[in-house]
């Protein structure tokens, strides 16, 4: 950092939040302030905080340009870089909805969300030229000119660095209000048929606030490292520059990469998955790392095992800090496992201004300690299923008193100390002789064994009970254990109607892009002629 810079880090103070302030005004705010300073790092590039803002601003006029207005979709389909957040940040500073497409998707799929959001303009990373191809001349919707690429150079296409270049870098007068639509996030984008999850200002805005908490200012030195298109991230990134601090993308994760990045920066923040945190403890180097100016790393997308979450905190300096929660939103609970290291087995306790509450199959609500369908509510509350007011509905529930909670088809129970411990989907839950298994009781079991290093368990026909439970195991590297030897060991420890049918080895467990484990895949082959 130059000494210009540094100076005006130094005169700035970071200032407290007003009650609502769209994200790109924020961004704007601390443009003012931090000047100079790092806003943005990836592949070796670097933008300050006032060279962002300009292009955010150019970004938005040219939008404009296009004709776009207030509420209009834009899609944005490419890896992780510093284009892809200017992008974002400039298409919502003129009034854009941003729709960012999994990098995932099956070419069907990724065509009926850019049809489904009514998106005016695609913008496209190389990368995924091969995915778009099939469908790019049944886009309709798409307004003249509305095709940008990233990263390459094409008939059709316009090159966003010279489009954003001719455009004007003086700020729109554009007024955000908490209402305006801020991104649509598609539920799935692999298999099924992705339900558009639709985001407002005031939403985002709720996590932003909940930034303070988690130490975001403009020493924070955030490090990214799953796709944008992802909830997972966002949550990360948008505090990181509405509180002016420093973000750094990885386009790609890998474990000696984002160990090297985050000793050489220093990083203070991050935001991971449970499979990441697995393989950057698993990496033999790990322990060679200086991680000493961590403060706060954070866990969400999937359920963090206890063992997990006890060897990040003995082996990794700074809080931990666990989510669960809906892309939805509604009532989610958070466990700060620095905090409450006997807690590790669950997942915390409900978050600021939500409400979580178990119900069961008819809706009653359910006493502490009974297990049912987790509901919650809160301020940070998705607008709904993008024009699907019926699939909204289905995801209602109502408390004697009128009050709206969203149904997350989780399964779990509150322990006596009012904390959240999480079960399996609704969907997934072995019933095995007329008895509800849960999985990730058995699967806490069986990532106990030394021998084991990822496990999913799920239900596979049985002429005798109906279902019975299965463990797919990925043994630890070097070790021979015995399925049979792992079966028993199990047996011992489950109740009579927990017990495992058989064990069977795999190399790796098919997961999304954020780390979920494909159950749906897992089984599809043992229902497949039933």
């Amino acid at each position: 950092m130059s000494t210009a810079a540094s100076a005006t880090v130094a005169a700035a103070e970071p200032q407290p939040l007003p009650a609502f302030r769209a994200i790109p005004d924020l961004v704007a705010d601390q443009a003012k302030l931090r000047g100079l300073a790092r806003a943005l790092v990836a592949e070796g590039k670097t933008v300050s905080w006032v060279e962002f803002d300009r292009r955010v601003n150019r970004v938005a006029n040219a939008l404009m340009g296009l004709g776009l207005g207030r509420g209009d979709k834009v899609a944005i389909l490419a890896p992780p870089s510093i284009e892809y957040v200017e992008a974002f940040v400039g298409a919502l500073r003129m009034g854009a909805c941003v729709v960012p497409l999994s990098t995932m998707a099956s070419t069907d799929a990724l065509e009926m969300m850019v049809r489904d959001s009514d998106s005016r303009v695609l913008m496209l990373g190389e990368a995924m030229r091969n995915l778009v191809a099939p469908f790019l001349d049944r886009l309709p919707g798409l307004v003249p000119g509305g095709r940008i690429a990233f990263d390459f150079a094409s008939p059709g296409w316009s090159d966003f660095a010279g489009w954003v270049a001719a455009a004007s870098d003086a700020a729109p007068r554009i007024e955000l209000g908490p209402d305006d639509q801020f991104n649509i996030i598609y539920s799935s984008g692999t298999t099924g048929v992705p339900k558009g999850i639709l985001h407002s200002h005031l939403m985002r805005f709720g996590h932003v606030e909940r930034g303070e908490f988690l130490g975001y200012g403009h020493e924070a030195i955030t490090l990214l490292s799953t796709p944008l298109y992802s909830n997972t991230t966002l949550v990360a990134l948008f505090p990181t520059l509405a509180h002016g601090g420093t973000t750094i993308l990885m386009r790609r994760f890998d474990a000696a990469g984002y160990l090297e990045i985050a000793e050489r920066e220093r990083v203070t923040h991050t935001m991971l998955v449970p499979v990441q945190y697995q393989r950057l403890l698993a990496h033999p180097d790990f322990d060679k790392y200086d991680l000493g100016s961590f403060r706060m790393k954070l866990s969400t997308s999937a359920p963090l095992r206890a063992g997990v979450k006890r060897a990040i905190l003995d082996r990794w300096p700074g809080q931990l800090v666990e989510f669960y929660g809906l892309t939805e939103g509604g009532g989610g609970c958070m466990l700060n496992a620095s905090l409450y290291p006997n807690k590790l087995h669950t997942v915390g306790q409900p978050g600021l201004g939500a409400d979580v509450r178990i119900i069961d199959e008819a809706g009653n609500e359910l006493p502490q300690g009974e297990t049912g369908e987790i509901v919650g509510r809160s301020t940070n509350m998705m607008t709904g299923y993008y024009k699907q007011p019926g699939k909204t509905g289905e995801i209602h529930w109502r408390d004697k008193a009128g009050e709206l909670f969203f149904r997350t088809g989780d399964m779990g129970r509150f322990d006596e100390d009012g904390f959240l411990i999480l079960l399996d989907r609704k969907k997934d839950m072995i019933i095995s002789g007329g008895f509800n298994v849960y999985a990730a009781d058995i699967e806490a079991i069986l990532s106990k064994h030394p021998d084991v290093s990822d496990v999913a368990v799920i239900g596979v026909p049985s002429e005798q009970w109906g279902e019975t439970p299965l463990a797919l195991v990925v043994r630890r590297g070097g070790s021979a254990v015995e399925a049979e030897v792992l079966r028993a060991w199990a047996n011992e420890q489950l109740g009579k109607t927990q017990r495992i049918s058989a064990v069977e080895f795999r190399d790796s467990l098919p997961r999304s892009s954020i780390g979920k484990i494909l159950k749906r895949e897992l089984r599809e082959p043992y229902w497949r002629n039933t």
